[in-house]
């Protein structure tokens, strides 16, 4: 099979969307050829059998004018490479179905979309009438009732993310996400805060970065409060991290904290789970996933669930079940196989 593909960017460094190179990896094992048309593009390794091709973000700035450009580069490509795809993948972005739906049913392309988030909104509502199958994670990570929709689980490297043999405990909580109210990593400090007041020897790993201007307060905030209540030599920001290098980070944590609500299946919580990690979330798209314990209703439990996680050795557990029903190879395959039918 020749396959499109449609993603936001192409980038092994980038710290978000990073992961997805090796998806794309993936889908050339199991394809004869894969097209990938992103909005922007950085570094990759990729076979031979992959060719990119950028819209022209990462040349371009943001405006009315330069999003013209990015529709009209779009047409043309989908157009010039219509002989080298047999089917279309949709990676998380539904505009491109929307931009495109038409041309590619009337080409007789299979049209397919990957979709992992609790927000509907009109682009989907379109896409899914346009697609002719949806893929999700689970089934709180899509939430629009189509009969379209196939339920796939995550796609987790457990080859890159793997626990360590061995490992001496290190007391170390780690959050994973963007910086921004959302995530809430505030009040995290201020639980482990006091936490550290009982235990001396704990450490706090932040990785992410704020985004948005609003964000960048927040950020700000953060630090401000680390500093003004001397946690400096306890907490440590890491920034933007790409994707390849989280494995040694998680590595080295006991328990993962997740206080972001979600409604998907948030993929620091499976990698963590991949190396074996304590997960604590709030995030209600676990309920079906993980043990009752690993579960909060509401902040108040979090700094009681972390001190119990904290006492507690490493679980091949968790491990487990990523490779039951997340493991990224399993996933590409069934993903493939879908589209073929």
């Amino acid at each position: 099979m020749k396959l499109l593909i449609t993603t936001q960017t192409v980038n092994i460094n980038d710290p978000v969307l990073g992961f997805f190179h090796r998806w794309l990896k993936e889908f050339a094992e199991n394809c004869e050829q894969v097209t990938v048309i992103c909005l922007q593009v950085g570094e990759y390794q990729l076979p031979p059998n992959v060719k990119v091709i950028s819209l022209g973000k990462e040349k371009l700035l943001n405006c009315y004018i330069v999003i013209l450009l990015y529709c009209w580069n779009f047409y043309k490509y989908i157009w010039q490479e219509r002989k080298n795809y047999d089917a279309v993948f949709v990676h998380m972005n539904p505009e491109y179905i929307v931009l495109g739906g038409l041309f590619w049913r009337l080409w007789r392309k299979k049209i397919t979309l990957w979709y992992t988030h609790k927000s509907v909104n009109l682009k989907l509502r379109i896409a899914a009438k346009l697609a002719d199958k949806i893929f999700t994670a689970s089934a709180k990570s899509f939430r629009l009732a189509s009969k379209k929709v196939n339920i796939m689980g995550h796609g987790i490297d457990l080859e890159k993310f793997r626990p360590v043999e061995n490992r001496t405990k290190q007391n170390i909580i780690l959050q994973v996400g963007r910086i921004a109210p959302a995530k809430r990593q505030l009040e995290l400090i201020k639980i482990f805060a006091e936490i550290n007041q009982k235990n001396s020897d704990t450490k706090l790993y932040l990785v992410g970065q704020a985004v948005q201007t609003k964000d960048k307060e927040y950020e700000q905030e953060v630090k401000n409060y680390i500093q003004k209540n001397n946690l400096t030599e306890k907490i440590k920001m890491y920034g933007a991290v790409a994707n390849k290098d989280m494995p040694a980070i998680y590595q080295q944590a006991d328990v993962l904290v997740n206080l972001s609500a979600t409604g998907s299946l948030d993929k620091d919580v499976l990698e963590a789970m991949a190396c074996n990690v304590h997960p604590v979330t709030i995030n209600e798209a676990f309920e079906d996933i993980l043990p009752a314990d690993n579960i909060i209703s509401d902040l108040s439990l979090v700094k009681d669930k972390i001190l119990y996680f904290l006492q507690l050795s490493q679980s091949n557990k968790y491990r487990l079940i990523i490779e039951k029903n997340h493991n990224l190879k399993k996933l590409i395959i069934n993903i493939v196989d879908a589209i073929k039918i």
